[in-house]
């Protein structure tokens, strides 16, 4: 299965976004301070992906 770096890319911000916002939450107000941590979670996590290659695939072995 081939994932491109894009979609791997907004999964890890979605995920990051996701974790920073319920744990913000949890008093349950979000203050400006919050927010800008959760942006931060997703911009980090969006670069940090992109950043990193797929791995290369084994060549083929067929004969």
């Amino acid at each position: 299965m081939r994932i491109s770096s894009i979609a791997k890319a907004v999964i890890g911000g979605l995920a990051a976004g996701a974790a920073a916002a319920a744990t913000a939450v949890q008093d349950g107000t979000l203050t400006t301070g919050e927010g800008v941590t959760i942006v931060l979670a997703i911009l980090g996590a969006y670069g940090v992906t992109w950043a990193v290659p797929n791995r290369p695939t084994p060549p083929s072995t067929d004969a």
